[in-house]
């Protein structure tokens, strides 16, 4: 991959190809759409190892918006919400959905009870904040993940909610030059170094 210029991507990998990806790797790395296990401990979150690792490689974490990643009380607010709609959910199951599929559905049937199940803006940021406070702002950005998550911090329903992050961040006291790196300038910088 070095040798093509293609980026070497961490977010769906385990821990043993993790580290493999980081001693091989001869280029920068990304996680595309990964957030911090220390504030949400998922298995697909990056430990305080993974994240100094990243950005010793002078590589980028993307964040993932997924609700599921960013607030480890969303799986609860989840079960309850099936729970609560349990005959129906087993209905669709009974007519073959797809899981997402239904997550789906049941968002748009019940909007304003969705809504509620998804966490606050301001904790994306706080997983932007500590990756910064941790390996510095060099080394994160924005993933979304939009076209695989079923649930997103509210407000940010698509690409056109990313302002709000902008502002977020100049509430938060990040500079002109600090916000550009995040919104796309460390992705690019790595994009480059990849195809060098």
């Amino acid at each position: 991959m070095n040798e093509l210029g293609m980026m070497v991507d961490l977010s769906h990998v385990g821990v043993q190809t993790f580290w493999d990806a980081i001693n091989t790797s001869t280029k920068p790395v990304i996680a595309s759409h990964s957030s911090v296990y220390a504030l949400c401990p998922v298995p697909r979150n990056l430990n305080d190892e993974q994240i100094l690792a990243i950005a010793k490689k002078d590589g980028v974490i993307d964040l993932n918006f997924y609700s599921g990643f960013l607030d480890s009380n969303y799986t609860t607010r989840q079960k309850q919400f099936n729970a609560r709609h349990q005959h129906e959910i087993d209905s669709l199951k009974n007519l073959k959905w797809a899981s997402y599929s239904i997550e789906e559905w049941m968002a748009k049937e019940y909007p304003a009870e969705a809504n509620q199940l998804r966490p606050p803006l301001s904790l994306l940021l706080d997983h932007l904040d500590y990756i910064v406070k941790l390996a510095g702002v060099d080394h994160v950005g924005i993933g979304s993940d939009f076209d695989g998550i079923s649930s997103s911090p509210q407000q940010l329903d698509d690409v056109t909610s990313f302002p709000l992050i902008t502002k977020e961040l100049l509430k938060r006291g990040y500079k002109k030059d600090a916000i550009e790196k995040i919104l796309g300038g460390n992705f690019i910088r790595v994009f480059k170094a990849c195809q060098q």
